[in-house]
């Protein structure tokens, strides 16, 4: 089955990095869309970057410039690099995958969900 585990989260002050991972196993990893989510306290889960089997990317303009979303299809690793993080950024950050390419306005068509990381930035 599909499993996602998401690593790397942790407090940082604002201006610093950080770099989220997902491990991916259980499909077709290369083929698949793959987009990390956050979720704040009170608010709605928003997509904030996707990258396509084919490398098409998607960002929220929010993260234009600051975030960059990478993968290793060998590895089964989806990465997010985060940096000029700011105390907006704080939420639960989460990995998500699916089949068919999906933009990340539609939250609720993408099938796999990984656990969740925290990021704190205050």
């Amino acid at each position: 089955h599909v499993q996602l585990v998401e690593s790397g989260g942790g407090s940082v002050q604002a201006g610093g990095s950080l770099r989220l991972s997902c491990a991916a196993s259980g499909y077709t990893y290369s083929t698949y869309s793959m987009a990390w989510f956050r979720q704040a306290p009170g608010k709605k889960r928003e997509g904030v970057a996707r990258m396509d089997g084919d490398g098409k990317v998607e960002y929220i303009d929010s993260v234009k410039g600051r975030f960059t979303i990478s993968r290793d299809n060998g590895k089964k690793i989806l990465y997010l690099q985060m940096n000029s993080l700011k105390p907006e950024d704080s939420a639960m950050y989460y990995c998500a995958a699916n089949p068919q390419r999906t933009r990340l306005c539609r939250v609720d068509a993408f099938n796999y969900w990984g656990q969740g990381t925290q990021v704190t930035v205050s």
